[in-house]
Formats: C-alpha cells, sequence, structure tokens
C-alpha cells in the first residue's frame, strides 16, 4: 500500500510541475498576419523576436483585411494592426475590440491623370471618385478632407459622385475616363502612379493634416485586454519596439517581407514605400488619430451624430501601466 501511495505522491509531482511549467511558459497569442508593406511592425515583431523576448508565443492567422473584425468578435484573433477609421462604425455597433498604440502615418493616395484640369481637392465638386468601398478607410478620408473644403459628402444631397471597383481595376478606370478621380491604399496606389504618370492630390503621408495623423493602429481583443493585461502590454512593447525597428531598417525590413513571404514586390520599390512612412510608434499618437475620427465621422454622419468623440476614444482606447509612448532607433539598436 505504502509503494503505491509513493507511486501517486511522484505522479501527483510530475503532474503539478507540469502544469506549472504549462502556466509559466510563453503565451501563445493569434496574430492576424496580412500581406501588406504598411504591417512591417508586426511582421517583424515575429521575425526579429520582440514577442519571444516579452515570453509570447506568436501564432500568424493568415486573414483576408476584409473579415478581421469578424474573426476578432469570434475569438479566432487576439491582436492586429489595421487603418483606424475602418473600425470605428463596427465598434459603434458593438465589436469588442480597444486599441493600444498607432503604428504609422501614411499609405493612402488620391490620384487623378495629370490632363485631368484637376489641380486640387477643391475641384473635385461634382467629379465621379473611384474607390474600392463605400465602406473603405481611403473613402473615409477621402469624405473628411473634402468636408474641409466645403464640399457635400451626405448621402442626401452629395456634391461629388462615389463609384465602387476592385483595387486593381481602379486604374484602368481613371485611364479609361469612367471615373475623374481615384482613391488607393499602398501598394497600389503607388504602383498605379508610376505606371500610369498619375498627379497625386492627397497623400496621407504628405499631405497636411493627415500627415501627422497615425493611419494604421494595433488593436486587440477586449478579452485579452481584460484576462491578460500583463500580456497586453508586452504585446504593445513588442509592437512599439518593432515599429522602431523598422524605421531604424527600411531596406531590412523590406527584405525580410519578401524572403518570408509576407507580401509581394521587389525590394527597392517596398524599401522607397517603407521610407516613406513614418514609423514613429505612439500611443498618444494612436489615441489622438482615433478621437480625431471620431469627432470627423460625427460630424459627417458616419458614425452618430451626437457622439461625444473624447467619450469615444476613452471607451475604446487602452493605456497601459509598463508601457512607453514610444521607442527609438536606440532603444532597439542591439536587435540584429
Amino acid at each position: 500500500m505504502r509503494k503505491y501511495l509513493v507511486y501517486f505522491v511522484l505522479a501527483l509531482t510530475a503532474f503539478l510541475a507540469a502544469c506549472s511549467s504549462r502556466s509559466t511558459g510563453p503565451y501563445q497569442l493569434k496574430i492576424a498576419y496580412v500581406p501588406h508593406l504598411c504591417h512591417a511592425a508586426m511582421h517583424i515583431a515575429v521575425e526579429k523576436g520582440f514577442f519571444e523576448a516579452e515570453g509570447i508565443k506568436p501564432e500568424m492567422v493568415q486573414i483576408d483585411s476584409g473579415h478581421v473584425q469578424e474573426a476578432l468578435g469570434s475569438g479566432q484573433l487576439d491582436v492586429g494592426a489595421g487603418l483606424v477609421s475602418k473600425f470605428l462604425q463596427p465598434i459603434e455597433n458593438g465589436l469588442p475590440v480597444k486599441f493600444v498604440a498607432g503604428l504609422h502615418t501614411g499609405c493612402i493616395k488620391v490620384l487623378t491623370k495629370k490632363d485631368s484640369g484637376i489641380a486640387s481637392l477643391k475641384d473635385l465638386k461634382g467629379k465621379r471618385i473611384g474607390v474600392p468601398g463605400l465602406a473603405d478607410a481611403t473613402t473615409y478620408l477621402l469624405k473628411r478632407a473634402l468636408i474641409h473644403q466645403g464640399i457635400r459628402v451626405d448621402e442626401k444631397d452629395p456634391e461629388v459622385g462615389f463609384v465602387v471597383f476592385s483595387r486593381n481595376d481602379l486604374p484602368q478606370a481613371l485611364e479609361k475616363g469612367v471615373v475623374d478621380v481615384i482613391a488607393l491604399v499602398d501598394p497600389v496606389a503607388s504602383i498605379a502612379e508610376k505606371e500610369y504618370g498619375l498627379h497625386v492630390l492627397l497623400d496621407s503621408g504628405k499631405t497636411a493634416p493627415y500627415d501627422k495623423e497615425y493611419c494604421c493602429a494595433v488593436f486587440i481583443a477586449s478579452r485579452l485586454a481584460k484576462e491578460h493585461p500583463e500580456i497586453a502590454a508586452g504585446l504593445t512593447r513588442a509592437i512599439l519596439k518593432a515599429s522602431a525597428w523598422v524605421q531604424a531598417h527600411p531596406e531590412e525590413a523590406a527584405k525580410i517581407q519578401l524572403d518570408k513571404k509576407y507580401v509581394a514586390g521587389n525590394l527597392e520599390f517596398n524599401t522607397k514605400l517603407l521610407k516613406s512612412y513614418s514609423f514613429k510608434p505612439s500611443v498618444q499618437g494612436g489615441y489622438d488619430a482615433v478621437y480625431q475620427n471620431a469627432k470627423e465621422f460625427a460630424h459627417i454622419g458616419l458614425i452618430k451624430k451626437d457622439t461625444d468623440s473624447k467619450a469615444f476614444a476613452d471607451s475604446v482606447y487602452l493605456f497601459q501601466k509598463d508601457v512607453p509612448d514610444s521607442y527609438s532607433a536606440a532603444d532597439v539598436a542591439g536587435v540584429k
């Protein structure tokens, strides 16, 4: 009997040790893998070990960017990055998500033919604008910009017309004269600009005030923020550091994205695009982008007109202890 008791104690000890090992091991995090160049910080956080340094084991979940919100709501994802403006309406409708940091500026362009006679956004009244979707981030940005020019974009009495085409078909629609202007996100925007010799009316990486606004931000599932705040803080630090690393090493970041098949393209072109964005991450900058988008969305009517933009931003944004506002190249200089 005593022998069996000894076996039982040894077995129980081994079981408890295994449980303890699992509980202190790396936390497996489901991260949205989207094959976009501007997601470089997410890719680098995986490839350069920034997640592992925070005790996190990344599991990349490949998903189309149009289904990220659905995957978040159903628990298929824990974290990802995306254009701030695409999340505001779903959040208003109950999407359980928290923003934690701004990643970079840039990546959206509004283009027209050089002989179109359209010299600026002020000339767009009465024009046909080709967009990838009425709920696309490019459309939202252009609506905000047009409002500032005094051009109505409301559905009841608009002074411009939005026409939907697939992203890849928009340059040809412009070339054939079906539309007067197109709005696109990179890399399709910059490829079209180069191949068709287009005139840039708005570049969110260069045109004020959007050049100072974080277009892309890091988001996490609300349940992760609530149940595992230490993991939420760790992943935020990891991505902030990775973003700073991309800013310091754009060519190497572009090469890693190509070598690991995160994106397509060529090294010279991709490096040029990464350099055109400002990968200077900021927690406060992300909050400011959410606030500004919410404020202008309410004015346009893209979310409820009586929305308190500050209360909205406060409710959806997560400022965390032990997470600095940003990191610099010096902070990640030792990462090879």
